[in-house]
């Protein structure tokens, strides 16, 4: 979810869905331990419950990194090991280390000396690697080391020959795989992740498994991540209107702190999805995000030309 989960984003989602556990981009660990936390790690204290995502393959940079996680008042450290693009196995993280298990186990347990929960996010394979008898082994050695929570997009990854996009659409998904997973090892909490966009299919998983992760589909349409949140928790449907006037303070501190209208203006795209005027909607944020004088009034213009029924 690089360039997609970054503060503002999470600050206007936490504004609509104020159960859901929300996660940072992906944060390379070594980038924290040469000295990248002033950059990296600062974020609205409205966004919490808050997970810091590392990537990182080092035992000794994620302890640090998960350290640091602690002292800025993080409530999770999620450890990436599903991603598969090029950059990140450079770098000898995500996804390749489904094949390196005991390590993977060994970066759980400096991550966890740091006192916060520490999650384990991966894939049902990697490669040839395909096999039940693959996952139960990753999740076997890591849950070793003291691991009980293990975040699983049920499709497999390959490391070469797709894009990272491709990697989220072609590989089939195989929910009953990660359903397994969870029947055999029931002490351990299996959240499931992948291709989930509908309240109907989100409640069908959630009778096998513990929780579930939802990512592109949030931010494509976030007032559904919104309905989902009152479908599970309870509550009125939020207002959008009142939600994107909620959010301009934000936007106002942001932008006096140096942070592009564009930027700003990204998390909002999607929230008038099959409304009318969503269409101008986007069209006029976007205007809004090339001019450089643009402040929280370009939006809320942008606001008061919507139908008045989309609400």
């Amino acid at each position: 979810m690089l360039d997609w989960t970054f503060s503002s984003a999470r600050y206007f989602l936490r504004l609509l869905a104020p159960n859901v556990r929300l996660y940072t981009e992906m944060v390379p660990a070594t980038a924290l331990w040469h000295g990248a936390a002033e950059r990296l790690l600062p974020f609205d204290a409205a966004e919490r419950p808050l997970a810091l995502q590392l990537g990182g393959a080092e035992p000794e940079s994620i302890g640090y990194a998960a350290g640091l996680a602690a002292r800025w008042g993080y409530d999770e450290v999620n450890l990436n090991v599903g991603c598969p693009s090029d950059r990140v196995q450079s770098g000898r993280f995500g996804a390749r280390l489904m094949l390196e298990p005991q390590r993977v186990a060994e970066c759980w347990a400096a991550a966890a000396e740091s006192g916060l929960p520490v999650t384990v996010k991966t894939r049902i394979g990697v490669d040839e690697h395909d096999t039940e008898a693959f996952l139960a082994g990753f999740v076997d050695t890591v849950a070793a080391a003291g691991c009980r929570t293990f975040i699983v997009h049920a499709r497999k990854a390959w490391l070469q020959g797709l894009s990272p996009k491709e990697n989220r659409e072609v590989p089939p998904l195989d929910y009953a795989r990660v359903q397994r997973l969870k029947a055999r090892r029931p002490e351990l909490e299996v959240v499931l992740n992948g291709g989930l966009a509908d309240g109907a299919a989100i409640e069908e998983q959630l009778r096998h498994v513990d929780g579930v992760m939802v990512g592109r589909a949030a931010f494509s349409d976030p007032y559904a991540l919104a309905l989902w949140d009152r479908q599970l928790h309870g509550g009125p449907p939020p207002d959008r209107r009142a939600a994107v006037e909620a959010y301009l303070p934000h936007v106002e501190r942001q932008l006096a702190a140096g942070v592009s209208m564009a930027e700003l203006a990204k998390p909002l795209m999607g929230l008038f999805s099959g409304v009318p005027g969503a269409r101008a909607w986007r069209r006029r944020l976007t205007e809004a995000g090339q001019h450089p004088q643009a402040g929280p009034e370009a939006i809320r213009q942008a606001l008061d030309r919507l139908a008045p029924r989309a609400a």
